[in-house]
């Protein structure tokens, strides 16, 4: 979606069920603009580092006494900081409706035609021969979106309402990847590399009906809803050669793999009442019942005869609620607090890729597999908002969620992987914020501790963890013991953003946004016990934290032109932001090294360097 389209985002943290499933950790709600709330063409250019053009193009207009009309649409081009990295974005959203007497309407359409290159992690030797090189290639993706949402609201009276949602949606993704050839071994294998490609088409629809009634003290909303997605997936596999820039080039005709097609269903019932208990005092109930079908076809075993058996149904049900208590002690302080539910069923995708002695090529390869159970989360959260100063706001809160049966991909190291449930784990922290505002200034500044871990025991393949097979609990090959208390790897511990604006002079203001993250450990590190020798295992398991400085500016002449810049990581930091232990099987250059020489490292997914941006506005 364009952003020239959004009139809000909100986070609506917990595992709240109004929103349906998936939403374990939370929820984001986009409010789209309309050309009676947003009149008027902006128009908005800009360009600089990595050869980014952007541009945007939105228009809003009241027609006739009660329709309205919005359209906005835009176009992204950047060749990327790393070698063979480009990326396009086009998007177009279009929207009209109208008010006539108590019926409100919307009609939307959402389009979009993208063209991405998705480098992965580097090794961290190549990392400090040189940063913009990519590890193999080429790592692109495809996708093509089509989606005509419907809205439409009826007063039956002051105090009732009816409301609906009706979409179709079309998405389809293809993807091609070169990736190196596990099997290689010159001359028995001689095709260093193998050129993976999938072909993803997806169709959904749904339909939403809701009520929502004042009764006296409180506010009575129920409904009902039904999804339906019909998807399909291919993958095919090719071998060949690595040449100098590292991308394969096909010597083989591609082989089908995998070749299948999945049905997801969903019906739910829900029902959210906010109760005026006292002026000063609301409480909120929630629930939703959630029943969702999962179905997949091995198209490629009827169809082509390949030796796989992917056929299977999984049916998962629930009932997720929701408790909140909101108290205003005060004018300046609000305190309040909520336990809630959520759940999440696998997708036909990781049904089919869900056996550790199968691994799957990313996006997916898919085997025969065990069934998987749904994800349940439970959050508690208590926390306070208000106000210090006239202008001075401040909140914090603390959190408590556990996933039971989450899902999880576990990675094999190389290009592949499985995905599994995992008893337990648990995310619990500390969420403080403090913004203030004054006429010509203003400053906010938040800090985050979490703490992410897992709380069940578990054996999982991690090759390159020097810990691999060294546990008497743990006896397949490769396999490293979790146990309770281990940190989940990918999530720092501590983050601090800090935000100042400055109207410097009439039309004039100037920005600084500063964010820094801890250390966290990496992928294939699940355990935190991984120790390098430099011999047989490189790379210390973990990733360092960073800080990044970003600088923004704008000038104003008069009501209709403003243009602006931003300068990104004005200090020039090295930083990484994810990271996995793997195997390498190229030198610090790039150069393909015999598979005797190849060595586990640590691969890191290495930060944007210094760039800046200049741009012009528009307005009528």
């Amino acid at each position: 979606m364009p952003r020239g389209a959004l009139a809000s985002l909100t986070l609506m943290p917990g595992s709240n069920p109004m929103f349906g499933l998936n939403t374990l950790g939370g929820a984001l709600t986009l409010q789209t603009k309309s050309g009676d709330t947003h009149p008027g063409t902006e128009i908005e250019l800009q360009a600089g580092s990595f050869k980014r053009f952007s541009g945007e193009i939105s228009h809003g207009r009241v027609l006739g006494e009660n329709g309205h009309l919005f359209l906005s649409a835009s176009v992204f081009d950047e060749d990327g900081w790393r070698d063979y990295s480009p990326g396009q974005v086009r998007q177009l959203f279009v929207k009209g409706g109208a008010h006539v007497g108590d019926l409100s309407w919307s009609l939307s359409l959402t389009l979009a035609d993208n063209d991405l290159i998705g480098n992965g992690p580097l090794p961290e030797s190549m990392l400090a021969q040189r940063r913009a090189q990519v590890y193999t290639r080429p790592d692109q993706t495809l996708t093509k979106l089509t989606m005509l949402t419907l809205n439409a609201s009826y007063d039956l009276s002051s105090t009732h309402q009816l409301s609906a949602t009706a979409y179709v949606r079309r998405a389809r993704s293809a993807t091609l990847n070169g990736d190196l050839n596990d099997d290689y071994d010159p001359p028995t294998v001689p095709e260093a590399g193998v050129e993976n490609r999938t072909k993803t088409s997806q169709r959904g629809a749904g339909l939403a009906l809701q009520s929502t009634q004042k009764l006296g003290g409180q506010q009575l909303t129920v409904g009902a809803s039904y999804d339906r997605a019909r998807s399909s997936f291919q993958q095919t596999e090719a071998e060949g050669d690595l040449d100098a820039t590292r991308a394969v080039v096909p010597t083989d005709a591609p082989e089908v793999d995998a070749l299948i097609s999945g049905t997801t269903r969903t019906a739910s019932v829900f029902v959210h009442d906010l109760i005026s208990l006292a002026p000063d005092l609301q409480l909120t109930l929630a629930g939703r019942y959630n029943d969702t079908r999962v179905s997949t076809v091995d198209d490629g075993r009827i169809q082509l005869g390949l030796p796989t058996t992917l056929d299977g149904e999984g049916r998962y049900r629930k009932f997720n609620p929701a408790a909140g208590l909101t108290w205003q002690a005060s004018p300046s302080l609000t305190l309040f607090g909520s336990l809630s539910q959520g759940n999440r069923a696998p997708s036909p995708i990781e049904l089919g890729c869900s056996d550790p002695a199968n691994a799957c090529v990313l996006p997916n390869a898919l085997q025969s597999d065990p069934p998987l159970k749904q994800v349940v989360s439970r959050t508690l959260e208590i926390g306070a908002r208000g106000k210090l100063a006239p202008a001075l706001n401040w909140n914090a809160a603390v959190f408590h969620t556990v996933n039971s049966d989450d899902l999880l991909f576990i990675s094999n190291g190389t290009a592949a992987g499985y995905f599994t449930n995992f008893g337990r784990t648990q995310r619990q922290g500390v969420e403080i914020g403090l913004s203030q505002q004054y006429t010509a200034f203003g400053w906010s500044a938040s800090y985050s501790y979490l703490r992410a871990t897992y709380r069940s025991s578990a054996c999982i393949v991690a090759e390159h963890n020097s810990t691999a097979e060294t546990s008497p609990a743990c006896t397949g090959d490769d396999e490293i013991e979790i146990r309770p208390g281990d940190s989940i790897p990918g999530l720092p511990r501590h983050s601090f953003k800090l935000a100042a604006d400055w109207l410097a002079s009439t039309g004039l203001s100037v920005g600084a946004q500063l964010r820094a993250y801890s250390g966290q450990f990496v992928r294939g590190n699940e355990n935190n016990q991984h120790r390098p020798d430099g011999v047989d295992f490189n790379g210390a398991g973990r990733i360092g934290g960073f800080a990044v400085l970003d600088l923004t500016g704008s000038w104003k002449f008069g009501k209709n032109l403003e243009v602006f810049g931003k300068v990104a990581n004005v200090f020039d930091r090295r930083y990484a932001t994810a990271g996995l232990l793997g195997e390498n099987a190229f030198d610090a250059s790039g150069a393909l090294q015999a598979p005797a020489d190849w060595r586990a490292e640590q691969f890191v997914g290495p930060g944007a360097p210094r760039a800046a941006w200049v741009g012009v506005r528009l307005s009528f």
